[in-house]
């Protein structure tokens, strides 16, 4: 029988409330703390930043504060910038691509609940999140389960994206839609 850690990286309804889950979100929360207030900028800081997110490159740059629940299943690429105030609900794995840069208050959620009540008391899911490579994700932008976004897209300041994206797009507005194919 699998674990509920286990269905939860499977994509499989899992039990987020259950023992094993809290204690692995209470470890990483342990982890933010580090980050986000004792060893903000000391020596330690990017061994610690590494410590919450191995899965990463080395060079990966969190602005504090930053929220995630797991850290394990954020893969940023070689130059990635996440600025102050991102939350990344890490469920399913979130791949970020290379020199990709993120504002302040962005949001990445790849937990999807029921809409039935008495399904969503006992579980939930998880769908990945694809950043690609050189793109640009707007300030207070929310990234929603199961999206792709394609190579050097932007995302206008706010939106909210609710569907894949093409590489080399501007896509703006809740829901965003692309409003410009950008030249590369």
């Amino acid at each position: 029988m699998k674990s509920e850690l286990e269905k939860m990286v499977a994509g499989e309804p899992y039990d987020a409330h259950c023992e094993e889950m809290l204690e692995i979100r209470t470890r990483v929360k342990r982890i933010l703390h580090k980050l986000n207030v004792t060893e903000y900028y000391t020596e330690n800081f990017k061994a610690v930043t590494h410590e919450l997110c191995p899965n990463s490159a080395k060079d990966l740059h969190l602005e504090p504060p930053f929220y995630c629940d797991y850290g394990e299943n954020i893969h940023a690429a070689e130059g990635v910038f996440i600025n102050f105030g991102a939350v990344i609900l890490d469920g399913s794995t979130v791949t970020i691509g290379k020199k990709t840069l993120i504002a302040p208050g962005v949001h990445i959620y790849t937990n999807r609940h029921p809409v039935e009540v008495k399904e969503r008391r006992e579980w939930e899911d998880c769908a990945p999140v694809t950043i690609g490579e050189e793109c640009w994700i707007g300030g207070h932008s929310t990234i929603c389960p199961g999206v792709t976004i394609g190579d050097r897209a932007v995302i206008g300041a706010g939106s909210v994206v609710v569907k894949d994206i093409p590489a080399d797009s501007l896509a703006v507005g809740n829901p965003a839609k692309v409003v410009k194919k950008l030249n590369q």
